[in-house]
């Protein structure tokens, strides 16, 4: 939270978000930073604005500070608190009136300050969890891909005649990619493996002897 948006509210709010924030797992700091509120979910980082009161006469600096903030912010949203229809009015006529581009930043008209704040903390939350799921998949895909290399390199290390699968799983820890098979000499294979000194010849005329290979053994 900013020590200056702090300073500017009542006590007994700063309570309540205090209090709320830690029922929901979050950490309150202060800290001297240009957005009110700046969540750190998960690596990512969400800032707001939290308009606790709309005044028309302080209007240009606010949309000022917003179009500045935007630009520093990927994630950036405006909570804005409008209890009556005359002040929703008054904000939606200041809106277009500045120019502001259509959702940059995110506004979130409220009626009180602890829907306002607890806005903030479910689009906060929102962004983490959404962060978190991409994380989750691409660590999915990473382990597919992982997954179907060792089903290749199962398949052309077994397909040699005389290889089996420990064989394989010996080769695979001790030699590495099936790359590093092809170029590994006989006698790099039998220092690091326990395969036989038959199955290491066979391994290198099978990858290096174009008449071996070719052959109907094969």
């Amino acid at each position: 939270m900013s020590t200056a948006w702090k300073d500017d509210q009542h006590p007994s709010f700063i309570s309540f978000i205090s209090t709320f924030l830690h029922a929901n797992s979050y950490r309150l700091n202060f800290v001297p930073i240009a957005p009110d509120f700046i969540f750190n979910c998960g690596g990512l980082s969400v800032a707001f604005i939290f308009v606790t009161n709309w005044y028309t006469k302080d209007c240009a600096s606010f949309f000022s500070k917003t179009q500045r903030l935007k630009g520093q912010f990927a994630h950036f949203y405006v909570v804005v608190t409008l209890p009556t229809k005359d002040q929703n009015d008054d904000f939606i006529r200041s809106y277009f009136k500045h120019g502001i581009d259509l959702g940059r930043p995110t506004f979130i008209p409220v009626q009180d300050l602890e829907m306002g704040f607890e806005k903030i903390v479910k689009v906060a939350h929102a962004h983490g969890v959404c962060k978190r799921q991409d994380a989750i998949a691409k660590l999915r895909v990473e382990r597919e891909k992982s997954v179907q290399s060792m089903d290749v390199y199962i398949k052309v290390i077994t397909s040699m005649p005389g290889i089996d699968s420990h064989d394989t799983n010996a080769l695979n820890q001790a030699v590495g990619s099936i790359e590093a098979v092809a170029k590994a000499s006989k006698e790099y294979i039998l220092e690091t493996t326990d395969l036989s000194s038959e199955k290491a010849e066979t391994i290198k005329r099978l990858f290096r002897d174009r008449k071996y290979y070719l052959g109907p053994r094969i």
